[in-house]
């Protein structure tokens, strides 16, 4: 019996983590990556949803309640009673703190005040319910696409931006014709409504802030071996690992001339703003270096985290060097166009027996892991 359930044990502690990752997974299809600062609090959102959701659920249904005071290790001080009303109060206050929450991801200049404020705090119920049902419904939705990956020996990779306003169009026409002239060959089209739906519901609700970060329209650029989701936040790569790497090289190369911000601060924005302009100017000469020396100094200058400075630097080193070489900034890819096709990646493999076999049976024990751990619970209560 113990090494049951030391089994169970690791079988329960493997559950709990593939939850957490499946959770992750949902959050990227939903939002992509979003940037570093809004993090944080994108985090608190959807994992407080989650937790309303079982507070909620533990105060409307006994034997929930009463199967989550078994499962929640209590001081022998604390009575039941307490406890469930902290569950209540929790049900209560939690969507008021979401929909609070969701202020802080809009730019400080902004942020609602007041009765505005208010009205974003209250939108945290509805958004709690309907956050809670589409991160489960995409934790499903991820869990399978990350099975079919596995499959097929897909690896990905992101890169995140920060898409201007009004600046989405342009910015799939630009990485799809950066795509097309690397020989990737993409095809433009919408993403799958299972993807695109879930982002226009939880944008409607939760308030400008939210609804920055999901496109009114998700578009994918794919061709058999690759697929390319592009969010206002975040470009999703995912494909056979050569394609994976040939297209990020060559998104990489296009950023430093479409609508898309590679850093965050105002000041690096600015500057990048300015590179931008002399990429697409396409001028050459004294003024292009009269200007590269302007922006040389205020390099020199500018107090932005290391890692925007590093991003400015590269970005200003490729226009020069296009500009250099006589190509429009941002428009060569690096390495030059492959004078023939790009090798075909080997065809994915089927999974073998073994590997279908050692999967059912893990799945199996995780289905049978929770059914006694229910079971035990309800029995002692």
């Amino acid at each position: 019996m113990a090494i049951l359930a030391a089994v169970f044990g690791v079988l329960g502690r493997f559950v709990g983590k593939l939850l957490t990752a499946a959770l992750g997974w949902a959050s990227t299809l939903l939002f992509g990556r979003v940037p570093q600062d809004k993090q944080i609090v994108l985090v608190l959102i959807t994992f407080g949803s989650i937790a309303w959701v079982a507070m909620l659920a533990g105060v409307l249904v006994p034997s929930v309640g009463t199967f989550m005071l078994a499962a929640i290790p209590v001081p022998s001080f604390v009575g039941e009673e307490w406890v469930r009303l902290a569950m209540l109060l929790g049900a209560i206050v939690t969507p008021l703190l979401i929909g609070g929450a969701t202020i802080f991801i809009q730019p400080k200049d902004d942020r609602p005040r007041g009765a505005e404020a208010m009205k974003a705090a209250l939108r945290g119920y509805p958004l709690a319910f309907i956050l809670a049902f589409v991160l489960v419904f995409l934790a499903v939705i991820g869990i399978v696409r990350k099975g079919r990956a596995a499959v097929r020996r897909w690896s990905d990779a992101h890169v995140p931006v920060v898409v201007r306003p009004g600046g989405y169009g342009r910015m799939v026409a630009d990485l799809e014709a950066a795509l097309d002239d690397a020989g990737l060959d993409v095809d433009h089209g919408d993403a799958p409504t299972i993807l695109t739906v879930p982002g226009r519901l939880i944008g409607s609700i939760a308030g400008p802030g939210v609804k920055a970060l999901v496109p009114d329209k998700l578009v994918q650029l794919t061709n058999r071996n690759l697929e390319i989701q592009l969010y206002p936040s975040d470009i999703a790569v995912a494909g056979q690992e050569v394609l994976v790497t040939r297209a990020r090289a060559a998104i990489a190369s296009r950023l430093a001339s479409t609508s898309a911000f590679l850093t965050i601060s105002a000041e690096a924005e600015g500057i990048e703003a300015r590179l931008e302009r002399l990429a697409r100017s396409g001028e050459g000469g004294e003024r292009a270096a009269a200007e590269l020396a302007s922006i040389d100094h205020d390099l020199a200058t500018v107090k932005v985290p290391y890692e925007e400075w590093e991003t400015l630097y590269r970005i200003r080193l490729q226009v020069e060097r296009d500009l250099l070489a006589g190509h429009r900034a941002g428009e060569a890819f690096p390495g030059g166009a492959p004078t023939t096709p790009l090798a075909r990646p080997p065809e994915s493999q089927p999974a073998s027996a073994l590997q279908v076999a050692l999967a059912t049976l893990s799945i199996g024990l995780v289905a049978l892991d929770v059914a006694l751990a229910i079971r035990e619970r309800f029995n002692r209560s």
